[in-house]
């Protein structure tokens, strides 16, 4: 049996191109900024809490929260490029999509 594995060029559309590299980057910084700023938040928190005679467990989470966020925001900011969608030609639902300028229906053999 013989199967045909001849593909059809790649075609493009402008609203496939991916985001700038500088805002994948600053959108990535800025994630990792807000991070660091909840973990600032669980520190004082922590801090204010136990000068304040809150119940230890209260302490002892927002200290965990401080303590993991690092970690978390730096593998969320180093994990890579956004995956961005592709483009639809339709309606919004994607009940019925109208093809792609360019495609044109494969021939069976």
């Amino acid at each position: 049996m013989r199967v045909n594995h001849h593909r059809a060029p790649a075609v493009y559309t402008v609203t496939d191109a991916p985001l700038p590299l500088s805002d994948d980057i600053g959108h990535r910084q800025r994630r990792y900024l807000m991070s660091m700023g909840v973990r600032t938040g669980c520190f004082v928190g922590a801090v204010l809490a136990a000068v304040a005679g809150a119940p230890v467990w209260v302490v002892i989470l927002l200290i965990v929260g401080a303590l993991f966020l690092p970690y978390i925001a730096v593998v969320f900011a180093n994990g890579g490029r956004e995956p961005t969608p592709s483009a639809t030609f339709g309606d919004p639902q994607g009940r019925e999509q109208k093809p792609v300028s360019g495609q044109r229906p494969e021939i069976g053999s």
